[in-house]
């Protein structure tokens, strides 16, 4: 990616702040779009103190002329779309959380056949594969969103391979199974990860929804960075969907048991009813990734709970707590 310009939709978020950091280490030139609904000023102040060639643009990534004027005017080469909105917010607004994911890939894929930048690399999700029917899952399992929000990724990914396929355009996806790590949203629309910290923080036991059965394939952040970066830098991987997946399956007991020993909680947990629209079983195949870009995950869950829990603590000791 050395001397590249690359942008970043989403890049001042969660996934997206990761892989700025990585780009500008690589010597690229940067340029996020972040409409900073969930994303953080402050998950920038790496990239920024590094004085790397980071530009931060505060606009909608769905905005046709907004976007193109920005490819334009930086010269854009590439772009890493990772711009959305997190699975909770589909219980407020539904509405909202599928559409942002359709509107914004359109929106780059015209973009992209207008012949406005060269190569898209697109972040999925394996929420668009539902619960389960074969385990582990690969790219060919069968499409059943549950939620508003894994229905537009499902939508986002449909739209883009039929771009690939009617026009010939240079477009990877990327489909990382359940993030987690330091700079994951907290507060509003947190994940389990995050509110359950949150909670211990504060002095509150964690909560588990449901008998805790419910199973997720975890990866942790840096590792969806590196494989973006390698998918983007991978020619053969042009026209495909990537799983990035660890091939573990982590029953939600077992996960906020982990978290509980890593954070030092020994108490007593909460319960409340299962979730509507919560997956069964979710774990994903990455043979695909690991055969044509060569990448597989290579963070094991303690290690990446322990760095998590390490970022958290700085974080809650600088707020307080």
């Amino acid at each position: 990616m050395k001397n590249r310009s690359v942008l970043v939709t989403g890049g001042a978020g969660f996934i997206g702040s990761h892989l700025v950091d990585r780009l500008l280490a690589e010597g690229a030139r940067v340029v996020v779009v972040d409409n900073f609904f969930l994303g953080k000023r402050e998950n920038l102040a790496d990239a920024e103190a590094a004085g790397g060639a980071l530009t931060v643009i505060y606009e909608d990534a769905a905005d046709m002329v907004a976007v193109r004027e920005i490819l334009e005017r930086h010269e854009i080469q590439d772009v890493f779309d990772l711009a959305t909105k997190a699975l909770e917010y589909s219980f407020e607004n539904p509405r909202g959380a599928f559409q942002v994911n359709t509107d914004i890939a359109l929106t780059l894929a015209e973009l992209l056949r207008k012949g406005h930048y060269e190569r898209l690399i697109h972040t999925s999700s394996s929420e668009a594969f539902g619960t389960a029917v074969t385990r582990p899952m690969d790219e060919e399992h069968p499409r059943n969103p549950t939620t508003p929000y894994a229905a537009g990724k499902c939508g986002a990914d449909l739209a883009l391979l039929s771009y690939m396929r009617t026009f010939d355009l240079d477009i990877r996806i990327l489909r990382p199974f359940n993030n987690y790590g330091p700079r994951q949203n907290w507060g509003a629309f947190a994940g389990v990860i995050p509110r359950t910290l949150d909670r211990l923080a504060a002095g509150l036991p964690p909560v588990l929804h449901g008998d805790g059965k419910q199973g997720r394939d975890f990866v942790y952040v840096e590792d969806v960075a590196e494989a973006l970066l390698r998918t983007a830098s991978c020619e053969a991987a042009r026209g495909l969907d990537l799983n990035v997946a660890s091939g573990i399956e982590t029953p939600i007991e077992e996960l906020l048991t982990t978290l509980c020993e890593v954070w030092g909680y020994r108490g007593e947990w909460d319960r409340e009813p299962r979730r509507a629209a919560d997956v069964d079983h979710h774990v994903g195949d990455g043979t695909r990734l690991e055969g044509v870009v060569g990448y597989r995950p290579q963070t094991t869950l303690r290690e990446g709970l322990e760095k998590t829990v390490a970022w958290y603590r700085t974080r809650f000791a600088r707020e307080g707590r």
